[in-house]
């Protein structure tokens, strides 16, 4: 996860939780692709993880180049339930958290 991709956070504008609790494994699982050992791995474009306990998903600011259609659907997943965007300006061990 590189600085200033996009984090979306599970908190909507009005300050509430958005649910299920599970949305961004949910949404990036749709991305992931699975491995000969069936293990499932998300996408470098796309990626789970935790942020100060709340549940994120961090978006590589690249994946609108490479795939623009991916890149569509995560940011209209975020703009139709009123999730809130914006900069990761994580940097050291705080941008390694992972879901």
């Amino acid at each position: 996860m590189a600085q200033n991709d996009w984090v979306i956070s599970g908190t909507m504008d009005n300050g509430k939780a958005f649910r299920p609790s599970d949305w961004s494994e949910r949404l990036s699982s749709t991305l992931a692709s699975f491995l000969v050992d069936h293990r499932l791995r998300y996408s470098a474009g796309v990626q789970p993880c935790l942020i100060d306990g709340e549940r994120c998903l961090v978006v590589a600011r690249w994946l609108e180049e490479v795939d623009p259609t991916a890149y569509a659907y995560v940011m209209d997943f975020a703009r139709d339930n009123h999730l809130r965007v914006q900069l990761d300006r994580r940097s050291g061990e705080r941008a390694l958290q992972k879901v």
